[in-house]
């Protein structure tokens, strides 16, 4: 098929590439000039695991095109998928400017049928504004569909050639036949794409977000609650994990959830019940949760340094919300950061792959450190926010030699306390040890 995919972020990067991979003919839409020139050179703006590889590919093999020219990518498209992003106003609403812009621009363009497929994590009923949008500006014919994403930065390509489920919503049986065509590549040894309504389908994104975003924040409540009656949530979580009906899945306590994705959608979902006058109070806990999970944390911190953070040196393992990904977008580690710097803290960091974003976020307010050693020399402590496979097995005789206090305040609970105790450190995890104040 013939297809064009407007934005070259995350989504629609990875949907673009993946889909000229299974054999279509793609043209990805940007409007940001340096980046395609970039991409156009296989250089891919952000790090996802085996992405570049695709793009490289597929460049060479002219199945994918970029441009900044929308009306060409229309033109030249059966299928049209909207992925541009939809970032928070300050009400926690979802800002769909950005969707309707480019849903006017397909309107302006558009000569013949073609089906306009929402891909971004939009507010309910918006898919059919979009279609609104364009009958404003258009006598030809076309269908509207909504096709969420479900990827997780860091496994986005192995998510969309293996999806769990495809949820395509339509208000047409032909139209959903052709997207479940269109990904049938992707699902050949069963068939995973559910079809359901177009409000069915945008309601069903922000629903898995937010189930998980509580999962999140309900073991770290749990895990504050193990530190005042001196349980330990790793004990919890496996003995609770074995249960079916809760499985083992999103269990980890730490330091609360961050990315582009749970903070806005948790949110946004809010906001949507809010407008319509009622109150989700199980989603509105999670995000009080999630904030709060992220000030004990600095309180475990500030309160051991009683004579304060001024003039010490800390450092600090992880940037990135996540493992697997260079995108520091509402992580935990920015709030942390910046409240070492304003306690006067020198801070030195590391992360296997956002230094250059947190270069770009910081300045000059921190060090960078080349290894995680690096920020381990002369400090009084270390901060772990991201749980890195790097970081998992350090070389603890090495960094008790670096160190000028051997205390760590592990926000993802990466080592064993009793065995840090033996060599040494005084270690501070999340669920386990003092309280939180």
């Amino acid at each position: 098929m013939n297809l064009s995919v407007i934005g070259t972020g995350y989504v629609g990067l990875v949907t673009g590439a993946c889909l000229a991979g299974s054999g279509n003919n793609v043209i990805c839409v940007d409007i940001d000039e340096n980046k395609v020139k970039s991409l156009k050179k296989g250089h891919v703006p952000f790090y996802e695991p085996g992405l570049e590889e695709i793009v490289k590919k597929n460049l060479k093999e002219k199945r994918l095109h970029f441009t900044t020219d929308i009306g060409y990518a229309v033109k030249n498209s059966f299928i049209v998928l909207i992925a541009v992003g939809t970032p928070p106003n300050h009400d926690g609403s979802a800002n769909t400017d950005a969707v309707l812009s480019a849903a006017r621009s397909i309107g302006e363009h558009m000569d013949e049928y073609k089906i306009i497929v929402t891909k971004s994590t939009v507010p309910v009923g918006t898919t059919e504004t979009i279609r609104d949008e364009i009958k404003k500006l258009t006598e030809v014919e076309f269908d509207v569909a909504s096709n969420p994403e479900f990827l997780k930065e860091g496994n986005a390509v192995e998510d969309f050639m293996k999806p769990d489920r495809v949820i395509i919503g339509v208000d047409k049986p032909s139209v959903g036949g052709i997207l479940k065509e269109l990904y049938s590549a992707f699902m050949r040894s069963s068939d995973r794409a559910i079809v359901v309504s177009i409000r069915s389908s945008e309601l069903a994104k922000y629903t898995a977000n937010a189930m998980l975003a509580t999962r999140i924040s309900f073991m770290n409540d749990i895990a504050n609650l193990c530190e005042f009656v001196g349980a330990d949530i790793s004990e919890v979580r496996v003995a609770i994990g074995s249960d079916g009906r809760i499985g083992r899945h999103f269990l980890f306590p730490g330091i609360g959830y961050g990315g582009s994705c749970f903070p806005k959608d948790v949110k946004a979902l809010i906001s949507t019940a809010s407008a319509l006058g009622y109150d989700l109070k199980v989603s509105r806990a999670t995000d009080e949760v999630n904030t709060r999970q992220r000030e004990l944390f600095w309180n475990k911190i500030a309160g051991y340094y009683k004579g304060g953070l001024k003039g010490r040196r800390i450092g600090v393992w992880g940037i990135s919300f996540k493992p697997e990904t260079d995108d520091i977008r509402e992580a935990p580690s920015l709030y942390i950061i910046d409240k070492l710097t304003a306690a006067g803290a020198e801070v030195v960091v590391h992360d296997p792959v956002a230094m250059d974003n947190a270069r770009r976020h910081f300045g000059d307010t921190v060090l960078y450190g080349g290894s995680n050693y690096d920020a381990c020399e002369g400090a009084h402590g270390l901060v772990i926010n991201t749980e890195w496979n790097e970081y998992r097995q350090p070389d603890f005789t090495k960094m008790k030699e670096l160190m000028k206090d051997c205390v760590i305040f592990d926000g993802r609970n990466l080592y064993d306390p009793v065995k840090l105790g033996k060599l040494g450190f005084t270690y501070f995890g999340v669920g386990i040890g003092t309280p939180p104040s």
